[in-house]
């Protein structure tokens, strides 16, 4: 049975909506799926109920994207009751947070000489919360750049000129968020922030696991983060970070290695997890 923990749709940055995801996931084998939006649970019931009917077994999840020192991370939160009111609320707050972000990453773009509709971008999101490869791509068609990367590495990218801070949230917040929703929290491919001690600090303050199988973890990165992870007694997952199309890794839904040993694990942390169920207490500032 393939298994990708890590894929997104038409509710945040995808290109896909959850039934064509699920579709996709199905055609190439895939028996289990968690659909991880940025920022939105959106797509999760009617993925968990086309999934059902194709025979793919859906978990609900989030990606969290998060700020520390002078880069980010993002967290993932999986098994979480995503039907909490508080919880829909601070991801609301999320998504209005990435919309005032991309008026005012259009305006700094329209400064620098590459103009494009707001329309356009909000379009592009259809629904789904606004984020930067929206940006990307209403660049791409405006042809000021070639493809996403591109617009990232010369105008959208952290340190970028048209770069805009977003609503923060800090690691532990995440963390606190997720279990409070009586989730699992995850370290998102750590691959990207090559800085172990971000995670090491995390695990005090209730990290559960590490995003091992990952598209850009070559095999000595797998071997290192399996090290981590034993070290400090976090559960391992992994997935292709699908988004459909030239965006994120590229490559399609359930093509990631991962292991059916590690959905055990997984299933017996989140059956024992007991949580408040009431909302944290953090203020969310945009800079």
């Amino acid at each position: 049975m393939r298994i990708d923990l890590h894929t997104h749709t038409t509710a945040s940055d995808g290109l896909l909506d959850a039934p064509a995801l699920v579709a996709a996931a199905a055609a190439r084998g895939v028996g289990l799926l968690a659909v991880s939006d940025h920022d939105s649970t959106g797509a999760v019931d009617e993925a968990i109920a086309v999934g059902r009917a194709a025979g793919v077994e859906v978990w609900p999840a989030v990606e969290l994207s998060c700020d520390v020192d002078t880069g980010e991370v993002h967290m993932l939160g999986y098994f979480l009751d995503h039907h909490l009111d508080w919880f829909e609320a601070l991801l609301r707050r999320l998504r209005e947070g990435r919309v005032s972000r991309a008026e005012r990453m259009v305006e700094k773009l329209a400064a620098l000489g590459a103009p494009i509709a707001y329309a356009r971008v909000e379009a592009l999101a259809n629904g789904g919360a606004v984020g930067r490869p929206h940006v990307a791509r209403a660049l791409v068609e405006a042809g000021w750049v070639k493809e996403p990367a591109e617009a990232f590495d010369r105008f959208i990218g952290r340190g970028g000129p048209a770069y805009v801070e977003r609503v923060k949230v800090t690691p532990a917040e995440a963390i606190a968020i997720i279990r409070a929703a009586g989730g699992l929290a995850v370290f998102a491919h750590p691959g990207w922030a090559r800085r172990d001690e971000w995670l090491i600090e995390l695990v005090p303050a209730g990290l559960d696991g590490l995003e091992v199988y990952y598209p850009d973890h070559g095999p000595d990165a797998v071997t290192h983060y399996l090290a981590l992870a034993r070290q400090y007694g976090l559960l391992v997952t992994g997935g292709t970070d699908f988004h459909g199309g030239t965006l994120a890794t590229r490559v399609p839904v359930g093509s990631q290695y991962v292991p059916e040993d590690i959905v055990p694990p997984l299933r017996e942390r989140a059956s024992t997890r007991r949580s408040s169920r009431v909302a944290p207490q953090m203020a969310l500032a945009v800079e």
